[in-house]
């Protein structure tokens, strides 16, 4: 599957990020105003080798970049700003695709709500990033 996406399928993605921010509560979509949110059809190549992933094999749905808040210092000052990434490719593949399908267990899989709660849950893990959440703490709070 190409990593590109065509206008129709980035259009629909975009609108479904634009519901999912509409959603948030304003004190996060605030938090944006920090860190830009850009947002790409996937990663690099060279990015998902540069984090030891196989690019023919493994997706990334989210990436923070910069200094997490809890570790910044005056140091700091001068430096670009965090940039949160989130990579339609990769989200989509995560929810299961833009058609809905049954598993082997008989869950349902995949769909339009499937992919805006994996921008939801991908948003907020990248926004945890940034305030200094750990793996861990993501994942006991439900956004991995």
């Amino acid at each position: 599957m190409s990593a590109r996406l065509g206008a129709a399928e980035r259009a629909r993605f975009d609108a479904l990020l634009e519901r999912v921010l509409a959603q948030l509560p304003p004190r996060i979509v605030a938090m944006l105003d920090e860190s830009p949110l850009v947002v790409d059809d996937a990663a690099s190549r060279e990015l998902l080798q540069g984090m030891g992933m196989n690019p023919n094999e493994d997706d990334l749905c989210g990436l923070h970049t910069g200094v997490a808040q809890t570790e910044r210092s005056v140091l700091d000052s001068g430096q670009l700003p965090d940039t949160i990434q989130l990579f339609r490719r990769g989200i989509i593949d995560e929810a299961g695709g833009w058609d809905v399908w049954t598993d082997e267990a008989g869950n349902p899989c995949g769909g339009e709500e499937a992919v805006a709660r994996e921008i939801r849950i991908t948003l907020l893990h990248e926004i945890g990033h940034h305030f200094g959440l750990e793996e861990d703490d993501l994942r006991r709070l439900g956004y991995e």
